[in-house]
């Protein structure tokens, strides 16, 4: 029987033990899909402000076009404001309540009067537009003025019941604040929290995905590769929100460039670790391309081909690697994963590395590194761990990085200028300009078809013009907006039957819809438009007007509002998809640059500069570069060379910009790391790489220019014999010039793209 009990006893161990790992693996999951969880919040925030301001009109009894004033209010509200600081927030929230009641008061004084009202209507949109370029506060406050003039078109709102409205709205307002500050509050602090544990989160889906790279047979082994280029990608962006969000969340600046340089760190462990993955699995040299080129195949062969005892040794260390990322911080390793981290920090010295093939003795002092990273992340991240089983591989990695730690400067971060444009060249000009002409069209269509809903015309046209800024984008943006729209329309036809005339089910279902809405968002702006649509049904069938031929109509106004944005894009001072993106690849080539300029500069015993706010500035201009070419790079696009060339050039300038971070990271370590010595001789190497960078540059601005770039011998054969450093240290080296080297061929690479002309010197 004690037996029985003492079985049932570990039985029961065994299942809590299974449902904590589950719980934090769903908790892992969760957060590297929603980093911060600034979706789900976002979410939550916007239905509980609903829900509190229809709970309290409710207890009063409010009829339900209040209902629905006040819900979208509250919607409004919420989503508009987007300031980091709880602070900014307030003012911005309590300003934003006069202008909403203006607006509303507005739009039910003038609805009646046909011409003046679409005239106002006009110079409200170009305003609200226009208002973008006074920042945050600008964008929501325009944004609300807009919007509640919409409402009031949407209720029929009169004079006589303008009281009310003003009642609802107040309410809705105090419910987003009540909200916002107290049930659901965004400290700084926290949301950084949130991200730096998404960021672990994400790093250790990466580090699963290669392992299955590592395991991938020639059936799967694409399929796996892509898996490992989807994770980098969302590693990188986890590592981009912290940078974007440093500054608010840490107590001082020295904290926010410890974070800062941590999490560069094992962003760039974890690339390179996949990198040298690709490379044991080819027969042939890997090119770093490989990993950032979308559908670029694997080569065949290669050490890691056929499994044996060191391909078993691999998949162990990842696993482990992988469990040492998903290890709390505040929690004491222990003994057994102590020992492990020794192991694997021990592969960054030479006679701890196995008898293996070259391209496999890379691959595990890449998980030396990546270990080394991912320790100095748990220390700056606050982690209090037991050192009495530290190894000398871990004692010497904990010194090195206190070193560090304590040689990082609290130097105000210097971001240059950009150029200010005035007139109607600066972007928020033309946009309010395009979006009032594409209104104008839209509100004179939106009347033949329907004088009494022509505003859902005006909207679409307004939103096709948010976040846009290329005909291109508009383009796929009213696509979207449209396919969104016809799906919301067909299930907002059954939900409505379904519904009839139950109040507070097609109340629940509205919530329901606009936390999807919100969630979705990021996502698919597909998606976003189907839920808002489904929701807009319901909203009519609690207002007595829904009909299938209201929604039908909704289609066809959408399709006239995505048109006239599309006509206003194209003919009122355009931005062709072709000048945008010309000017934004000119962005990223100076900095890529600047950056690779000064990393060379400090590598070769120049001064200290800023170099991770330099990787960072154009790590933000390469994701601009990459959400313009969208439109050219979409699924439906009838060229499809063009697009293959534009992916193509993408890749490139990621994979330049993956070695030019590699190199401003290990330029960084120069004051305290003795295992990097400065060498003069590299500054002769690294000018004729950014002299070609320049070309390129000087080729996309002016294309009758005459600038060639330059090729020749190897960037190693262009230093004489001998070490950068101290013998020992010789693999820092190899490292820089392989950086060095690969950064060589894949501009040389974007400009045989570009069509930029080669000089080849005679040797």
């Amino acid at each position: 029987m004690l037996e029985r009990e003492s079985d049932h006893g570990r039985e029961h161990g065994t299942v809590r033990v299974a449902g904590r790992q589950a719980r934090a693996e769903l908790r892992d999951r969760i957060a590297a899909s929603d980093p911060g969880l600034l979706r789900l919040t976002a979410g939550l925030r916007t239905v509980a402000a609903i829900a509190l301001a229809l709970a309290v009109l409710a207890l009063l009894r409010a009829d339900v076009p209040h209902l629905v004033a006040a819900a979208m209010s509250a919607m409004v509200a919420t989503f508009a404001i987007r300031e980091k600081q709880p602070s900014r927030q307030a003012v911005t929230l309590a300003l934003g309540l006069p202008v909403a009641l203006v607006s509303v008061s507005l739009g039910a004084l003038l609805n009646p009067h046909l011409v003046a009202g679409d005239v106002f209507f006009i110079l409200l949109i170009f305003s609200a537009v226009y208002s973008r370029r006074f920042g945050d506060r600008g964008t929501a406050l325009g944004l609300i003025g807009f919007q509640m003039y919409f409402l009031s078109l949407f209720v029929g709102a009169t004079p006589p019941a303008l009281p009310g409205l003003y009642g609802a709205i107040a309410l809705a307002f105090l419910s987003s604040a009540v909200v916002r500050f107290a049930l659901v509050p965004q400290k700084p602090a926290s949301i950084l929290d949130r991200l730096r544990r998404a960021f672990r989160a994400r790093l250790a889906q990466l580090i699963q995905a290669q392992t299955a790279l590592v395991d991938a047979g020639p059936d799967d082994r694409e399929k796996a590769l892509d898996t490992v280029r989807r994770r980098t990608a969302a590693l990188h962006e986890s590592a981009m929100m912290i940078q974007g969000r440093l500054e608010q969340g840490t107590a001082d600046e020295r904290t926010a460039r410890l974070i800062q340089r941590r999490i560069a760190d094992a962003e760039i462990a974890g690339e390179r670790l996949g990198l040298l993955l690709l490379t044991a699995r080819s027969a042939e040299r890997a090119d770093t391309l490989t990993l950032h080129l979308p559908g670029a195949p694997l080569p065949s062969g290669g050490p890691l081909a056929e499994p044996d005892e060191i391909t078993a040794r691999l998949r162990r260390d990842l696993e482990a690697l992988r469990l040492m990322v998903l290890r709390p911080v505040a929690q004491h390793a222990g003994g057994s994963l102590s020992r492990v981290r020794n192991r694997l920090l021990g592969y960054r010295e030479e006679e701890n590395l196995p008898d293996a093939p070259t391209a496999l003795q890379d691959v595990f002092r890449g998980l030396g590194e990546a270990s080394h990273a991912v320790l100095g992340l748990r220390i700056a991240l606050g982690g209090t761990e037991d050192e009495s089983d530290e190894g000398p591989a871990t004692t010497r990695s904990r010194e090195e990085l206190d070193a560090e730690n304590a040689a990082i400067s609290a130097d105000e971060e210097a971001h240059p200028g950009e150029e200010e444009r005035t007139g109607l060249d600066r972007p928020t000009t033309r946009a309010a300009v395009q979006v009032a002409v594409g209104s104008a069209l839209a509100i004179v269509g939106g009347e033949f078809l329907s004088s009494h809903r022509w505003y859902w015309a005006v909207l679409t046209c307004w939103i096709v013009f948010i976040n846009t800024a290329s005909t291109g984008e508009i383009l796929v943006k009213g696509y979207r907006r449209l396919l969104g729209t016809v799906l919301g329309v067909a299930s907002g036809i059954g939900l409505a039957g379904l519904v009839g005339h139950h109040t507070w089910t097609a109340f629940a279902l509205v919530l329901l819809f606009i936390f999807a809405m919100f969630y979705t968002a990021p996502l698919s702006y597909t998606l976003m438009s189907f839920f808002v649509t489904a929701m807009l049904g319901l909203l009519y069938t609690l207002l007595n007007s829904y009909s299938p031929a209201v929604l039908v109509l909704r289609i066809q106004e959408t399709a006239l509002g995505a048109a006239c944005g599309i006509v206003a894009g194209a003919l009122v001072l355009p931005v062709r998809t072709d000048r945008r993106t010309n000017e934004l690849l000119v962005s990223v080539v100076s900095r890529l640059a600047r950056v690779t300029e000064s990393a060379v500069d400090q590598l070769s015993g120049g001064p200290p500069a800023d170099l991770l706010d330099q990787a960072r500035e154009l790590d933000r201009a390469l994701g601009d570069l990459r959400t313009s070419t969208r439109p050219l790079t979409h699924p439906i696009t009838p060229l499809r060379a063009r697009r293959n060339t534009v992916l193509h050039v993408v890749a490139l300038l990621e994979t330049c910009a993956y070695h030019a971070r590699s190199l401003a990271a290990t330029a960084e370590l120069l004051p305290e790391q003795p295992s990097i010595a400065a060498d003069p001789r590299l500054r002769g190497a690294g000018r004729r790489i950014v002299g070609n960078i320049e070309a390129i540059a000087t080729h996309v601005t002016d294309e009758q220019s005459t600038a060639r770039i330059e090729t020749g011998p190897s960037i190693a054969s262009l230093l004489k014999p001998g070490p950068l450093g101290a013998p020992r240290y010789d693999r820092v080296t190899d490292r820089v010039l392989r950086h060095l080297q690969r950064l060589d061929e894949a501009v040389a690479g974007l400009a045989r793209t570009l069509g930029v002309p080669v000089d080849a010197p005679e040797r």
